[in-house]
Formats: C-alpha cells, structure tokens, sequence
C-alpha cells in the first residue's frame, strides 16, 4: 500500500525544483501587478489633473500628441529594459544605440542606396526597410556584444553596457563626423502626428504593436517566466534547468534589437540621424522602468507597468515645461522620480517583512 507522505516520484532528468518555479513566481508577479497598476492610473489621472489647473493648455490634443510622439521612442528601450532589469542585469547602452543606430542608418541610405531629400510614396517604402533592418541590426549586434561581456568575460552588467555605451557613442561620431547626416526628409511625415490631420503616426503604430508583443512575451510566454526565474535567483533558475546564459544572451540582444528600432523612430522623426540623438535616453528608460514598478535587483518588473512609466514621465516633463520650468531641469526632475521610486519601493519591502 503505498503511503500517502511518499515523495512523489520525477521523470528522469528533470529537477526537482523545476516545478515550483513558476507556481511561485506567478502569484507574486499577480499580486504586484494588481497593486502598482491601480498606483500608477491614480498618479496619471492626478498628473493631468494638477497640471491642467495650472496651465489650462495642457488638456489638449497637441500637448497629448506630443507627448505620446516622445513616449514613442523612450518606450522601445524602455520596454528592453525592462526584460534586462527583471533578469537582474542593467543596460546603459541603449541611447547610445539609438545614435549609433540611426546614424548607420542615415549613411547607409544617403550613401549606398543614393535616397536623395524628395523621395516619398512608393519609392521610399524600399530603403525605409532596409534602414529599418540595418537599425535594428546594429542595435542587435551591440546588445549580443553586451552578452558575450557579461556571459563569456564576467564583467558586470553595469561595466560593460558602460563600455559599449561609449564604443557606440565614439563610433556614431566618427561615422557621421559629428554632424547629423540626412537622407530623406519627407521621411519625418512617417512619425509625426497631427491632431486633426494624422492623430496616431505609423511609426507609432508600429511602436505600439511591438510593445503589445513585448508584453504578451514577458507575461504569457515561456520566455517571460525564465526571465523572472533568473532575476529571482539565478542559482534556483540553473537548479530548474534554465541555460542562464543563452536566456541573457537574448534578453541583452532583444534589449539591443528594441533600442536600434527605437534608433530608426527617431531618425524618422528627426528627418536625420544624430550622434547625439539618444543621450540621456538611457536614463528616461530606468525612470520609466523603475516608476512602473520594477525593482534594479531583479525578479520584478511588468511591461505595463513600463508603459505608465514611461507616460508618466513624460506628463511630468511637459507640464513642467508648459507652467513655465526650464528645460534645463527635466535631468534633475528624471532623477529625482528614480529616486523617489526605488524610495517607495523599499519602504514598500520593508513593509511586507513586518
């Protein structure tokens, strides 16, 4: 007879730990998602509803387009990051993708495919793809470099993303010369949004649809659940027969990938591609992040609550600016926000020990 507090018996080459994982990290990741969701909707509302008072313009349909045609680019390395931030790791070179990305770009079509500044219509759709491809392929290669850094040479996330930071940086500049190198201006009508005429550009569509799928990979897929595993403790992840190091591979080489796209957005946008185009990018991307409720020592983060962040951070910054602050004060406002959310997050922790 067999006796009911028996361990119950495993197929051969799976771990024991492997099945609790998920169990695990589902309910706490439910639970977050709730609480943070209904915090950060209550902070927006509030936001718009301060900074309506104060400067009556701001409810409006310009002031909401540009915010949402910032949002657009921000969020691309935003949502990146988060799948890096959640495995516990952190990367910093993604605005200086955004610039080296876009540049490369720009060059590649002024000078290989001779797209000259009239082209539109039809004839742009071709090199557009091309560019888009070449973007996101030189975002690819300099996040599967930050892979081989921390997986292969051990160096520590913060480190090499700080290295390859400033190897794009240097490379855009020699690239471009330092100067903004321009290829096709009708391009910029692909991004830009017009109230009346063209509320929701299809460069934002797309920005839109690819953050959709991000989510949907983080929060219903295989992919997402290793993710969480790895940041929540990498040694129980490898106990549970993850490859920690192929998994961070692509999570660095999608955070990359995200940030070479978010490089051809702002080159649309722009009309050219800038070495300077992505500075400071990098830190708008960990605000964004943090204040949607991810933690920077792994194991927590949602996509969504990534969105609101990244929205959130930029209703701050363009209220500010229509009351009458100076621009020159968004890098102090966007670390004071960083601040204040990992603030919050530790009293938040410290409160669910007691």
């Amino acid at each position: 007879m067999t006796n009911s507090n028996q361990t119950t018996a495993r197929k051969p080459g799976i771990p024991a730990e492997q099945k609790p994982v998920p169990l695990a990290l589902t309910a706490r990741i439910s639970t977050l998602a709730s609480n943070q969701s209904t915090i950060l909707i209550g902070v927006m509302v509030l936001l718009i509803v301060v900074f309506s008072v104060l400067e009556p313009k701001f409810f409006s349909a310009p002031t909401a387009s540009n915010i949402l045609t910032d949002w657009g680019s921000v969020v691309l390395i935003a949502v990146g990051q988060t799948f890096v931030v959640i495995s516990g790791g952190i990367d910093l070179s993604v605005g200086a993708i955004i610039g080296l990305s876009g540049v490369v770009s720009a060059w590649t079509m002024a000078n290989v495919l001779k797209v000259d500044q009239t082209v539109s219509g039809a004839d742009a759709s071709g090199p557009l793809l091309i560019g888009t491809l070449v973007s996101v392929g030189v975002g690819l290669l300099v996040g599967l470099t930050n892979a081989f850094l921390i997986n292969k040479l051990r160096i520590v996330p913060f480190i090499a993303t700080l290295s390859t930071m400033g190897a794009a940086l240097g490379l855009s500049v020699i690239i471009s010369s330092g100067q903004p190198i321009g290829s096709a201006n009708n391009f910029s009508l692909i991004a830009a949004m017009d109230p009346k005429t063209n509320p929701l550009s299809w460069a934002l569509i797309v920005v839109i649809v690819v953050v959709t799928i991000a989510g949907l990979f983080l929060h219903k897929a295989r992919f997402g659940l290793y993710t969480y595993a790895i940041g929540s403790n990498t040694f129980a992840a490898r106990g549970a027969g993850i490859n920690v190091e192929r998994h961070l591979t692509l999570v660095y080489a999608l955070s990359g990938a995200l940030a070479g796209l978010a490089g051809m957005y702002v080159y649309l946008r722009l009309g050219a591609g800038s070495p300077s185009s992505g500075t400071g990018r990098e830190l708008d991307a960990i605000a964004a992040v943090v204040i949607g409720g991810a933690s920077l020592m792994g194991g927590i983060g949602r996509i969504w609550g990534t969105v609101l962040g990244a929205l959130i951070l930029f209703t701050v910054q363009s209220g500010l600016i229509m009351v009458g602050v100076a621009p020159d004060w968004k890098k102090v406002v966007v670390a004071i926000l960083i601040a204040a959310a990992v603030a919050a997050q530790t009293l938040q922790s410290k409160n669910g020990r007691k």
